[in-house]
């Protein structure tokens, strides 16, 4: 019988992606492996493998579509022996029906005031979908212990290589308390709604305060709708707690210079160059690993308690950011991570990061000090419990023993979640980091 290949869900929040390029056409024979198109998520663009043999019947979706929800059927192979005609037949009665599921969609988008009521229904879509006949591809583990937890596999997104579900999507499923009947999933997911939609601005009401022709409307992107609704619900639900600190950083510019000056070199360039930022990076890293209770995150149920320092970086790329991760950095050299941030933040740049590299972390650095700022306060991004925000290092008069003196000095602010880090566990998080800032020497032994 016909083999459907359906959107993948290149991570565990992915609702929707843009079909960008297709690497096959009908009637090509893929192999298990094949490469046959290319996805775009809200921060990346990804790489689909084929899962199965065949031969391309029909290509549903057209290469450059848009807001394709995960699930959604996009192209059929023709098993070994099959028809192909006859599949690539049996897939046109699915293209209608898929057209008739966008037209409420396209209609709603032109009223503006029911859409924020409409947001949760594509949490709902890849449950729709895969009971509706398609395969859900998992792991044997993944299935063994779905089955023990009584987890509906096709209610769980998968993370996994081309969206298949692994052990760890039903150990989330299990302690969410998610996934188990889609019926009683329903009325929570309509229950929580109104809290969950963030409530903007129409544009008519916006667009009566300028003159017409003032102005352009510039639709926003899949990248730009995930950092406010991510943003919004930081700030609905999680209560931050600043705390503030100057550290002098003329003995990490000295150490900086000296380890910069004995990188070796490999083909003619040193093997690494390190920056202000990577240094806060790992200050960063044993800061949490010497204070483990602000390595947490909140869940109503539990304290999750990290193990290891996962310290995210906030990089600006074009219509946004991201936030690429550096795993384990407390156990990690400064050369080492120094040449991983510059591989990360260029892939980053390019949108070529993989869900993994920058999906979960313990906490966040975001440094504007090459920008000039000397301080602010950034947001923090869950299911992290603190994100540090870096201003510039510039010099000032400090009092040193009595005698006025000039020092370079970076304001750091600490912004933390009161429901799990307070005031006085962020003051001790943030004097750590002020230790091994001030006192570069502990970040090397």
């Amino acid at each position: 019988m016909p083999i459907n290949i359906t959107m993948p869900a290149l991570s565990p929040t992915m609702e929707e992606g843009n079909l960008a390029k297709w690497l096959v056409k009908e009637g090509d024979t893929v192999k298990s492996g094949d490469v046959i198109a290319e996805i775009e998520t809200d921060k990346a663009t990804m790489e689909v493998e084929a899962v199965d043999e065949g031969v391309v019947a029909k290509l549903v979706v057209p290469a450059g579509t848009e807001g394709v929800k995960v699930n959604a059927l996009i192209a059929v192979l023709a098993a070994d022996g099959e028809d192909v005609a006859a599949a690539a037949s049996g897939a046109g009665s699915a293209a209608p029906a898929s057209k008739a599921a966008e037209a409420p969609k396209a209609e709603a988008k032109t009223e503006a005031a029911p859409a924020p009521a409409a947001a949760p229904a594509p949490a709902a879509a890849p449950a729709a979908a895969s009971t509706g006949g398609n395969r859900t591809f998992s792991s044997p583990l993944a299935r063994r212990l779905a089955k023990e937890a009584g987890i509906d596999l096709s209610a769980v997104a998968g993370s996994g290589p081309h969206g298949r579900v692994v052990k760890s999507d039903v150990e989330a499923a299990v302690a969410g308390g998610g996934a188990k009947a889609a019926s009683a999933a329903a009325p929570q997911a309509a229950a929580s709604a109104p809290a969950a939609a963030p409530k903007g601005a129409s544009d008519e009401t916006v667009l009566k305060l300028f003159e017409p022709g003032s102005y352009e409307l510039v639709p926003h992107d899949g990248m730009r709708k995930v950092i406010a609704k991510r943003l919004v619900e930081s700030k609905q639900t999680v209560p931050h707690f600043y705390v503030t600190v100057d550290c002098e950083l003329d003995a990490l510019l000295a150490l900086r210079a000296q380890l910069n000056d004995a990188a070796p070199r490999k083909e003619g360039a040193p093997a690494y160059k390190l920056s202000v930022n990577d240094m806060v990076i790992k200050a960063m890293a044993l800061a949490l690993r010497d204070v483990p209770d602000a390595n947490v995150s909140w869940t109503e149920a539990n304290m999750v308690k990290h193990k290891h320092a996962d310290v995210g970086v906030a990089v600006s790329i074009p219509g946004g950011l991201i936030t690429p991760i550096i795993r384990k950095a407390e156990e990690k050299t400064l050369s080492a991570i120094s040449n991983e941030m510059r591989d990360l933040g260029k892939r980053a740049k390019d949108r070529k990061l993989k869900p993994e590299e920058y999906q979960g972390g313990t906490s966040s650095v975001s440094n504007m000090g090459m920008m000039g700022v000397k301080h602010f306060a950034a947001v923090i991004n869950p299911p992290h419990a603190t994100i540090l925000a870096v201003g510039a290092g510039e010099q000032r008069p400090v009092v040193k023993n009595g005698q006025l003196a000039v020092a370079t000095v970076m304001t750091v602010t600490l912004s933390t979640d009161h429901r799990c880090v307070d005031g006085a566990l962020g003051a001790e998080l943030l004097q750590a980091f002020k230790g091994y800032i001030e006192n570069p020497m502990g970040m090397l032994v």
